[in-house]
């Protein structure tokens, strides 16, 4: 407590005490000399008196109402904190979110969708935790062997309770970083190799937790499935440097590590690795199948499109399908149109041209491509020439992809519909379906209502003892309850789609401004009608999938 506000109800008493004295010389008054200054002095003096006791009276009244205000807030919070002992039955009875759900963006016809088309990495394709770890431990072999890196990076293994997916890395200041929907930076999401930065330490570096416009020119996004292994990396390098007291810049920590996660996907590296025990890294998927059958069976055309290599998608469509293809069939058979090699997300903006693929003799034909044959492969190509051939219309389009930037992005621009794919979704809607989550969540909102009444009875310069206390206490159990959310999530970063307070974060942003639709596999669109229509919810808050409990659900009737 500050001295001015100890002092203040001593001072106030004593002019109280004052006052009375003043009244009994109103005829008279003195000089500083001690003579009488006559009666129109004691007037003068009678009034100033007045209007000193009107100030006094109104401070006294304010005073008096703002702490039968705060007092009012403390037996809400005090009634609040029983309330919390028990789960509400309400709560309980709230409707859950499906995790094998389609949320929508922006309305949908089903039936106006002609045309599906597919990425293959974590689209198609489900990868098992342990392709994180090989990608990791192939990118650190190549900084170490190629880039000259201490051979002591070796020691490092990754980490999978420690990176999320949608994080941002700062080039120049070399942070890791995790952003909310309107670019404001996580309090608890701002890492410096492994070490958590505190708050001061944030506002030290970055002025303030807002990132503006010339600020975000260094953040790089960590935005697809394969961004995990990179996050991590990127963290043990820097922490290796600052714990070795070496000198270094962030922005090259960045381009090595990105350069060495490269290699690992265009050398062949990681394809080689996961076909050779695709047990380890692969997930078999019958109900995939299920889903491409049905579209064929009601006359849609499909079509692949991809980065990787045909060699590499083939192996794993085989392995996938296998016990579910008959004998002769083949997952080509499946696709009018087959791409491989795309070179995304430069295929949506460039003008090369297609080249057929020999898969007998793994080389590429010279014939020109003019129309796309059954049962053929192409490699390169671009938006224009594949809709010069094709002739689908834009709106009937749909594709599906897992990376923001490089698969949705582009179609999304060039008129396409657009679904995205993100496998922790199905995770992150089960913890918000439970009890315990929602629970938290509930209080969040009911001291976050508390603490914006307390702000709102008094000004800075009239807060009390009893104010300062209960402000304490609010916000003690205010970071208590974002703890106990995020923990539920990821031990570093918390959810992918929600910040700590059950605000959206960027990731969610970017879903929001590239996806129609979003879901965490495409054999979800199984559970609807291939004619249906999807449609924003009603009661849309930012994300369709998020849902914000009241905290009237607390309050006793």
């Amino acid at each position: 407590m500050l001295w001015s506000e100890i002092l203040r109800p001593i001072y106030m008493a004593s002019l109280r005490r004052l006052l009375p004295l003043r009244f009994s010389f109103l005829g008279m008054n003195f000089s500083s000399s001690g003579g009488p200054v006559g009666i129109l002095g004691g007037f003068r003096g009678y009034r100033a008196s007045i209007s000193s006791q009107g100030k006094l009276s109104k401070l006294e009244e304010d005073a008096q109402l703002a702490e039968h205000e705060i007092e009012q807030i403390r037996r809400e919070f005090d009634a609040a904190k029983q309330s919390f002992l028990k789960i509400p039955d309400a709560l309980k009875e709230m409707p859950k979110m499906n995790p094998k759900g389609i949320y929508v963006n922006k309305n949908m016809r089903l039936d106006g969708i002609q045309v599906y088309g597919f990425d293959y990495d974590y689209t198609l394709a489900h990868y098992s935790a342990n392709l994180q770890s090989l990608i990791y431990d192939l990118a650190k072999e190549h900084l170490v062997n190629e880039l000259r890196y201490p051979a002591s990076c070796l020691e490092y293994k990754f980490d999978p309770t420690f990176p999320i997916r949608g994080l941002y890395y700062d080039r120049i200041k070399g942070c890791l970083l995790k952003l909310d929907f309107f670019g404001t930076i996580e309090p608890d999401g701002c890492f410096y190799g492994r070490r958590k930065l505190t708050r001061t330490e944030i506002e030290e570096i970055y002025g303030t937790r807002h990132i503006g416009r010339d600020q975000a020119r260094g953040l790089v996004g960590l935005m697809d499935f394969f961004c995990f292994s990179e996050a991590c990396l990127i963290a043990d390098i820097v922490q290796h440097f600052v714990d070795c007291k070496l000198e270094f810049d962030a922005s090259y920590v960045y381009q090595d590590v990105n350069r060495a996660i490269q290699h690992v996907h265009r050398s062949g590296l990681a394809h080689r690795g996961i076909l050779s025990d695709p047990q380890k890294y692969l997930v078999k998927n019958d109900q995939l199948l299920c889903f491409l059958r049905m579209l064929k069976e009601k006359g849609k055309k499909l079509f692949l499109l991809t980065n990787s290599p045909y060699y590499f998608v083939d192996g794993g469509m085989r392995f996938m399908l296998e016990d579910s293809l008959g004998h002769r069939d083949t997952w080509r058979d499946l696709f009018d149109v087959v791409i491989a090699k795309a070179n995304k997300p430069e295929f949506y903006n460039s003008e090369h041209l297609f080249r057929c693929y020999d898969v007998e003799k793994d080389t590429l034909v010279f014939s020109k491509v003019d129309e796309f044959l059954p049962n053929k492969v192409y490699y390169h190509g671009c938006l224009k020439h594949f809709l010069k051939i094709t002739k689908w219309k834009g709106p009937e389009v749909i594709y599906f992809g897992d990376h923001l930037f490089s698969d949705l992005r582009g179609p999304s621009k060039a008129g396409w519909r657009t679904a995205a794919i993100v496998h922790e979704l199905e995770h992150e809607i089960q913890i918000q379906n439970e009890d315990s989550y929602r629970f938290e969540q509930a209080k969040f909102h009911i001291i976050q209502e508390l603490l914006g009444k307390l702000h709102a009875t008094v000004a800075n310069r009239q807060r009390s003892e009893s104010f300062q206390s209960l402000l304490l206490e609010l916000n003690e159990e205010k970071q208590k309850t974002r703890c106990a959310m995020k923990s539920m999530f990821n031990k570093s970063f918390g959810a992918t789609f929600l910040t700590d307070t059950g605000r959206e974060s960027s990731f969610a942003y970017h879903i929001h401004q590239y996806a129609d639709v979003y879901t965490s596999k495409p054999e979800n669109f199984l559970f609807h009608h291939h004619e249906a229509l999807l449609h924003v919810p009603f009661d849309i808050k930012i994300m369709p999938h998020h849902v914000k409990v009241p905290s009237s659900l607390f309050k006793t009737r």
